[in-house]
């Protein structure tokens, strides 16, 4: 057998390669991790989910301020928002976390730590700064970056990504964004909120394309309330400047062309995975724009080789990511046949009303051949939602032909909480008896839960059948006519 190096190397950061190195160094392997970037902890800590749900936490308190007669408050007046405070909130919050993902930890569970930017030369051999090092096994969790702009001309102008909002000087009085995704619609709510005047490009009829219409509609809804711009059906064929500031030619599905221009043009068109400078082609790894293919043990084409996180190009979450890491650590230091089951894989876009879907919904459903029928409740009916005026939203639940849950939507307040208890139900196989049988404080609104399975119950147990066969078996007298007349 070969000697090396390492027992496994782990070429990233974030999510994925933090998650394999903690269990691979905890459990004795020779463990090297590389990251290109000066910090541990990737584009989720520094650039993505972390500075984003900062920002909007921000902007929701902002919003919160300004609608204050809602709750009975005295209306109250806001100043101008200096975005250089809020961006040094964000700067503390990644502070804080990055006090769990810096060097000494992970060095004190044994794993060694090297930055730079690694390339393959064999299979088993990378160069780093001029040094050969080698591993027998070695995973590739390089993350993904945003897309560069689909339309050469888009690069006559300054375009933003994710990478540069979270540390701008100051506020844009006007934005456009590119694109209707989870990041998109997230950025463009809060900084509507927090002053910013906001529309929207997107090509298709619909934000949040991977949603059924009538959820996505539901959360545009919102955001067009607030004073979010949609341009849908829009393409963009044209883009300069003027005075310094960037205009864009939108055309319409008839043809109309209308011009839009603004402060800051923020690109919010996809991701792409990071393999570029890895030196793949050299090892004949598969791979190919959407980012490296990988089997259902996050194995490449070559076994001792593993891939996880957004660089495979599946679900780009950070969960997600994580998950991954350890269906490797159980492949590649455990050597147990552990397969990534992506069933229940749930997620959420942190917009109000949230987002949040786990399964099928019914794109997925109809384009699968699946047959279905929907059961849905609405935010206006739970008391808690109402409390805190937040009664916009439903909850969707798909069940198959077996009566069987395949898939849950919720657009509502706090969704990304709500269908954390789908997860443990459908992961765990629970029926929907059991669910509909549970006891949930008073008022909460995880109680919506509880009630689309109670709906879906109370068809069989009072349907007409049953009723006869009560009053047959224990002789009840069946309806009390009008008792209500009595009483006028």
């Amino acid at each position: 057998m070969a000697s090396h190096d390492y027992d496994i190397g782990i070429i990233g950061g974030g999510a994925a390669g933090l998650t394999i190195t903690a269990g691979a160094a905890r459990l004795g392997a020779r463990t090297l991790l590389i990251e290109k970037e000066p910090l541990l902890g990737g584009d989720c800590l520094h650039t993505g989910c972390v500075p984003s749900k900062t920002l909007i936490r921000t902007a929701r308190v902002c919003h919160a301020i300004r609608q204050s007669s809602r709750y009975g408050l005295p209306a109250a007046e806001m100043g101008p928002v200096d975005f250089s405070r809020v961006a040094e909130r964000i700067r503390e919050v990644i502070a804080r976390i990055q006090e769990h993902d810096s060097v000494e930890r992970f060095c004190r569970l044994g794993a060694e730590v090297r930055f730079g930017r690694p390339e393959f030369t064999d299979e088993h051999t990378i160069l780093l700064d001029g040094e050969r090092l080698s591993a027998r096994t070695w995973v590739i969790a390089t993350g993904s970056s945003p897309a560069p702009p689909r339309q050469e001309f888009l690069n006559r102008i300054t375009c933003l990504t994710n990478r540069d909002l979270f540390t701008l000087p100051a506020l844009p009085s006007s934005m456009i964004i590119l694109g209707a995704g989870p990041i998109a619609m997230e950025m463009a709510q809060a900084f509507c909120r927090l002053g910013t005047t906001v529309d929207v490009v997107q090509r298709s009829g619909q934000i949040l394309s991977k949603e059924d219409r009538d959820m996505a509609d539901l959360v545009m809804a919102a955001m067009a309330e607030e004073g979010v711009r949609f341009h849908l059906d829009a393409t963009v064929v044209d883009a300069g400047e003027r005075g310094g500031r960037p205009r864009i030619t939108i055309e319409d599905r008839e043809g109309a062309r209308s011009t839009l221009e603004a402060e800051a043009v923020l690109l919010a068109q996809g991701r792409i995975a990071n393999t570029d400078t890895l030196g793949l082609a050299e090892i004949s790894l598969d791979h190919d724009g959407r980012g490296i293919a990988v089997d259902s043990r996050m194995r490449t084409n070559h076994r001792h080789i593993y891939a996880a996180g957004d660089v495979t190009g599946r679900y780009q979450f950070t969960h997600a990511a994580g998950y991954e890491g350890g269906i490797v650590v159980s492949n590649a230091i455990f050597r147990l046949p552990r397969k990534a089951d992506y069933t229940w894989m749930p997620w959420c876009t942190y917009t109000d009303p949230e987002l949040a879907s786990i399964g099928m919904n019914e794109k997925r459903a109809a384009g699968a051949g699946i047959g279905y029928t929907v059961w849905s409740e609405e935010f206006a009916a739970n008391d808690r939602a109402l409390t805190e005026g937040s009664g916009t939203g439903r909850l969707k639940m798909l069940l198959n032909e077996r009566e069987k849950v395949i898939g849950v939507q919720i657009a509502g307040p706090r969704a990304g909480e709500l269908i954390s208890e789908w997860a443990v139900i459908l992961g765990g196989r629970v029926k929907l008896s059991t669910l509909a049988g549970l006891v949930h404080p008073y008022p909460t609104l995880s109680e919506i839960n509880k009630r689309v399975a109670g709906t879906v119950l109370s068809t069989r147990i009072f349907s007409d059948r049953v009723r006869k066969g009560l009053r047959f078996f224990f002789r009840l007298k069946g309806p009390a006519g009008d008792p209500c007349s009595r009483n006028r």
